[in-house]
């Protein structure tokens, strides 16, 4: 039987509307589903985040490590470094991390592999004295840095745009020197820090300083608070004190430390918006927390 021409039109035209519908909706799967944050953000790593994922003490990623000795090292003591597994997900950013006067890397090396499997790089280390100042240690946090990312076995893995620096106690001094020096770093986060140079107005790194409430080595009131209170207004920055802590707690898994750490890092260093929901609004005095200070919402 012959179609009728206007049927024809009717029927193509209704398979046409049904075409630009359904292309209509994948279109909008394709901005709205599980990759449209990824596709915006391209330095996010991981699936999404649960008050759960960044408490634990392994996150996604499996992870591997290897030795840098004295030897071949220049300008800081050699270390470990912490590096997720796979090479599937690109490169990623990463953290250097110093411990404190008189301390080895041992001190701070539970935070090696808590990092890096959550998707960093991280780099332990040992510093070149263990009497080693604070302006000393930040130097050696940034040679670390380049080491990691110029001549390291694992330098084809690291973004070197999205760096950061941590340390505890004269290393959190450091981390500050570091930043001083180098304000392209994307995060710092000093652990109970302790330096001589009580102002940071010249910073411009996202900061987050960790305070305990009976450290009596490096006291708040004149050390981890005016550090704090005199960075730039402006900054990205934070300061949260731990509750019945010392000057040593950092030196031992801590899940608050490591919670906010986590938190700090994939927020300034991969840019992962998913993550603000830990810091703004600021967490609340608790078991663990003695009190808390930032700028919330943050706009890096």
């Amino acid at each position: 039987m012959q179609q009728h021409p206007h049927t024809s039109r009717r029927r193509t035209g209704r398979l046409a509307g049904l075409t630009a519908a359904l292309a209509a909706v994948v279109g909008l799967s394709t901005l709205t589903g599980p990759g449209a944050h990824a596709a915006d953000n391209p330095y996010e790593r991981g699936p999404a985040p649960t008050e759960s994922s960044i408490e634990a003490l392994r996150g996604p990623y499996a992870v591997s490590q290897t030795s840098v000795s004295r030897l071949s090292a220049t300008g800081f003591g050699g270390g470990t470094i912490y590096y997720p597994t796979t090479t599937a997900d690109g490169t990623f950013g990463a953290i250097a991390i110093s411990p404190g006067f008189t301390a080895l890397e041992s001190s701070i090396s539970w935070l090696g592999p808590r990092l890096a499997s959550q998707g960093f790089v991280v780099f332990t280390i040992d510093t070149l004295t263990t009497v080693d100042q604070p302006g000393s240690r930040g130097d050696q946090l940034l040679a670390a840095l380049d080491y990691l990312t110029q001549r390291s076995l694992v330098r084809s893995r690291v973004d070197s745009s999205r760096l950061g620096v941590m340390g505890h106690s004269m290393g959190g001094g450091g981390s500050l020197e570091a930043a001083k020096t180098r304000p392209s770093l994307q995060a710092a986060i000093p652990l109970t820090p302790w330096n001589l140079d009580k102002t940071w107005p010249e910073l411009r790194t996202p900061t987050l300083i960790f305070g305990a409430d009976g450290d009596s080595i490096a006291p708040v009131a004149s050390h981890a608070e005016p550090f704090y209170n005199t960075l730039p207004s402006s900054l990205d920055r934070a300061y949260l004190e731990l509750n019945n802590a010392s000057h040593f707690t950092p030196n031992t898994s801590d899940t608050t430390i490591a919670k906010y750490s986590i938190s700090w890092l994939k927020r300034f260093i991969d840019n992962d918006t998913r993550y603000e929901q830990f810091l703004c609004p600021l967490p609340r005095p608790s078991l663990t927390i003695e009190e808390s200070r930032g700028n919330c919402p943050h706009t890096s």
